[in-house]
């Protein structure tokens, strides 16, 4: 029988093998993807605002005990340090020389977002199985379950921000290996994994709140056509409607 804390490391690799999806959109034509790419990232936003109304803000309301002013306090903390890290990173690309193609600001912003999201679910997973090995996988099921369309809004982000293929798999795929850094976390301070995760569940929803209003949703407004519009409202909904069917899995 392995050992609780090597079970909860082969957890998370398989957990971030996932952020591998992309590698579907490697043979797609590149066309055919410039077109979709807009509605994926539609449904990330939806993505994005469902896994923090239905996941991340009643996980974190129910650690508190309530809507504390703690609480309220995390998720604008959140939003405020995404605030500032963007205007960090817009400012460094305008001073990159104007003839070097650099990814657009928002690309950058959905990674380091996403990439807090996949250590707090390290942490989790590695407390889980630090706790009760049962437990642990239940919750690496739960994490697959709700990162596989996470995944694919996250890649489709990196694309339409300017990065390649290649580069957008390969940056996603490093974003997951923070789970294992989450892991690592979790061993070191033992009981208090779980504790620590959920402080860092409100902030991680400011950020996510931040991304999608300041971010995405601006970026689908770029495309004004009725047709494209309407499938943006349908792909939106569809984000917001898989993290609902989440909770059913769960």
């Amino acid at each position: 029988m392995l050992q609780p804390w090597l079970q909860a490391f082969i957890a998370v690799i398989i957990v971030s093998l996932i952020s591998l999806v992309g590698i579907a959109a490697i043979s797609v034509d590149a066309k055919r993807l410039r077109k979709a790419l807009i509605f994926l990232v539609s449904f990330s936003a939806g993505a994005f605002f469902g896994d923090v109304f239905l996941h991340l803000l009643p996980e974190a309301v129910e650690h508190a005990g309530g809507f504390t002013l703690a609480l309220s306090l995390s998720v604008l903390a959140g939003i405020v340090l995404f605030f500032a890290i963007e205007k960090l990173v817009r400012w460094q690309h305008c001073h990159h020389a104007p003839d070097v193609d650099h990814p657009h600001p928002f690309a950058w912003m959905n990674l380091i977002g996403d990439g807090v999201h996949n250590l707090i679910d390290g942490i989790l997973i590695g407390a889980s199985f630090l706790a009760d090995p049962v437990l642990g996988v239940a919750t690496t099921i739960a994490v697959i379950l709700h990162e596989i369309p996470q995944e694919i809004g996250d890649f489709a982000v990196l694309v339409h921000g300017g990065f390649s293929r290649g580069k957008a798999l390969a940056l996603n795929f490093g974003s997951a290996l923070l789970a294992v850094a989450g892991v690592a976390i979790a061993i070191w301070i033992g009981s208090a994994a779980e504790s620590f995760a959920a402080l860092l569940v409100p902030f991680a929803a400011g950020g996510f709140l931040y991304i999608a209003g300041s971010d995405l949703i601006p970026e689908l407004h770029h495309h004004e056509s009725v047709k494209k519009s309407i499938l943006q409202l349908i792909t939106f909904l569809a984000g917001i409607g898989v993290m609902w069917a989440m909770l059913l899995l769960e």
